[in-house]
């Protein structure tokens, strides 16, 4: 676990280890990273947002010689893909994953509870929305397969919030992220990120919370 957040926390100097290890094998590797964190249902945790913002950030830096658009490309496959198979295992198994002894430590009932409530409250929308949000955009596809709507419908809010996901961070990382003041205060900007990401789930569960209580 130590490792894993040391990962998330200096993701940028960890990306560079990557690149000067892997070179090419970068795109393929990223790519998959993102997918996994959708598609897989069991993987929630896995970096999201500071990833595509870091990656960006070295594709801005000629010193590695990545190519922006390459990671724009595989960034809107990745996670369209990704919630479509997460669709899938949701509209074929359902709530039954939480019951195996295996995954079930994986997929928390109350993460579903959480995901299903922000999904009637935003509807269609929620499926875009979710996109921003770690472990919610995770379990959403799931949801969203398991509730009978329809694919088409889900697609069209999958693809919107995959391109608004991909513009906003991987923008932000090819245009600010190697300004000084980014690369000198990475960790905490990353922290940052996740905290304003995880902040509407927060507020829905405690307003959840109050309501039952009222």
């Amino acid at each position: 676990m130590a490792q894993f957040i040391d990962f998330v926390l200096h993701i940028d100097s960890h990306l560079v280890s990557i690149v000067n290890s892997f070179g090419d094998w970068t795109y393929l590797i990223l790519f998959l990273i993102i997918f996994i964190e959708t598609g897989a249902v069991i993987m929630p945790f896995l970096p999201g947002d500071s990833l595509l913002f870091a990656a960006c950030a070295l594709a801005a830096n000629p010193e590695y010689h990545l190519n922006i658009w390459i990671f724009v490309t595989l960034f809107l496959i990745a996670p369209i893909t990704g919630d479509s198979l997460n669709f899938w295992i949701g509209k074929t198994v359902g709530r039954k994953l939480t019951k195996n002894s295996f995954f079930g430590k994986f997929i928390k009932e109350d993460d579903l509870n959480k995901t299903e409530a922000f999904f009637e409250k935003h509807g269609g929308m929620a499926i875009s929305l979710a996109r921003f949000m770690p472990i919610i955009r995770t379990f959403s596809p799931f949801v969203a397969g398991g509730s009978g709507v329809k694919y088409s419908k889900f697609v069209r809010y999958n693809v919107a919030g995959a391109f608004a996901w991909v513009a906003l961070c991987c923008g932000g990382g090819y245009f600010f992220g190697n300004f000084p003041f980014v690369k000198e205060h990475f960790s905490m900007i990353v922290i940052g990120i996740i905290v304003i990401s995880l902040l509407p789930a927060v507020i829905s569960g405690i307003k959840a919370k109050v309501s039952k209580k009222n």
